[in-house]
């Protein structure tokens, strides 16, 4: 890039890029691969957790090209509105539900009347969600996160610039690693226990994980296959408010705690990447799951998945010809609904069909788990490659300001119509 052309400017929306969730992560690639391509500068509102301190943030690596402002939730009117003047952004992107963002589409006439709306899309579960109409026909460009998203919003709002651009995760950190390194790390995290067939979950402990039937089912599965025979990681918070206290439904149950083991504290992702070799297996059983990026760490370490075949889970166990893992169709499909969210599928799969998958694992060779593990990986390079998806977001940031503008520049939008009246 010569030093007179103009790096376009995004202002972002969305978790923290440093929190330690999901969508904080996936923002941070996205804005890492944007800055490093020299092409672009990024604002960033980092919400979604909590704060000590509201002053801007900048880091070393790209100083001035990329500031985090704090906030509380994900803004409101007032906080875009002086951000987009001050700033002066080409772009405004956001991500996740819609649910936190109809004071977002509230203002989009002043909006989009500036800069191009681009909405990283997160949606779990049919009916086609037609509530959500006006949200998506109030968006310059909609990228889709799964192939059920993507559907979706071709169906509700099919005159929408719609794009599917599923997840990924970065395979420097998570990959097959040495065997021998982790042996090592078993006999010293699991001493004469290190052989127990390993079980690893991990997820946040909210109702729709359905952690509380995971530890009821798991516990009926191991006392039947013998207890002393098999091990479940559950990465975790026991005490998240938004679901049960996971120790007290261990103490009721009377399981031994090298049966079923909470791991609580936060890590950095090589640590994970560790665990996720060390376990035989992945398991994610929520009832509605947007993509589900623990499982999808989990195949680019080379371990296979059980998974409930809901959301974007289904894609990532199957391509429609090979299998990854074992998919569990579900056997109830609830539809719940709230003021927000008229209705939806909630996906619930049966204890029967969850203790069958697991014993067909436990039970599985080594042979046999391992091409799954090897076949898994090849699916996450083939169809979720790390760098296809940096290259996916730069190609689609910039076509975006080709082709709509911003400020006086700003094309194919008008935030008035005429319309003739008998």
């Amino acid at each position: 890039m010569s030093e007179n052309e103009k790096k376009i400017k995004v202002l972002m929306i969305s978790d923290h890029p440093m929190a330690p969730s999901g969508v904080g992560g996936q923002t941070k690639y996205i804005i890492t691969a944007l800055l490093d391509s020299g092409k672009f500068k990024v604002s960033c509102l980092g919400g979604a957790v909590k704060h000590d301190n509201y002053e801007p943030q900048k880091t070393h690596d790209y100083g001035e090209d990329f500031i985090i402002y704090p906030i509380d939730g994900y803004g409101n009117a007032e906080s875009i509105r002086s951000i987009l003047w001050a700033e002066k952004p080409d772009i405004l992107w956001f991500m996740t539900d819609p649910r936190f963002y109809g004071w977002l589409w509230e203002i989009e006439n002043e909006v989009r009347d500036i800069v191009p709306m681009v909405y990283y899309h997160v949606w779990d579960n049919y009916p086609y969600p037609d509530f959500n109409k006006d949200f998506y026909n109030s968006t310059d460009v909609i990228a889709s996160i799964s192939k059920v998203t993507h559907d979706i919003v071709n169906n509700v709002a099919p005159d929408v610039e719609n794009h599917y651009v599923p997840h990924a995760v970065m395979p420097d950190i998570f990959k097959k690693l040495p065997d021998e390194d982790i042996e090592n790390f078993k006999a010293g995290n699991f001493g004469e226990e290190k052989d127990r067939f390993t079980f690893f979950w991990n997820n946040r402990n909210a109702r729709r994980k359905q952690s509380g039937s995971l530890i009821y089912w798991f516990n009926e599965f191991a006392n039947k296959v013998g207890p002393d025979k098999v091990r479940l990681i559950m990465h975790t918070d026991p005490h998240d408010p938004n679901g049960p206290d996971l120790y007290y439904l261990l103490k009721a149950l009377k399981v031994d705690p090298d049966t079923i083991t909470i791991s609580h504290q936060k890590v950095e992702p090589a640590a994970l990447a560790v665990l996720y070799n060390a376990a035989d297996c992945t398991i994610n059983i929520s009832d509605a799951e947007g993509f589900g990026l623990a499982t999808l760490e989990s195949l680019s370490c080379g371990t296979p998945i059980i998974v409930n075949m809901t959301g974007g889970l289904q894609e990532q166990v199957t391509d429609g010809e090979e299998w990854f893992g074992i998919g569990i169709e579900p056997n109830s499909k609830s539809v719940i609904g709230s003021q927000q969210v008229p209705f939806i599928y909630e996906d619930r799969i049966g204890k029967e069909d969850f203790i069958a998958a697991l014993e067909k694992m436990y039970y599985m060779s080594e042979e046999e788990r391992a091409l799954l593990g090897a076949k898994g990986m090849e699916h996450v390079q083939k169809n979720y490659n790390f760098e296809k998806f940096q290259e996916r977001w730069i190609e689609l940031m910039e076509n975006v300001y080709k082709k709509h503008g911003s400020w006086s520049e700003r094309k194919g939008y008008k935030s008035w119509t005429l319309k003739e009246v008998a």
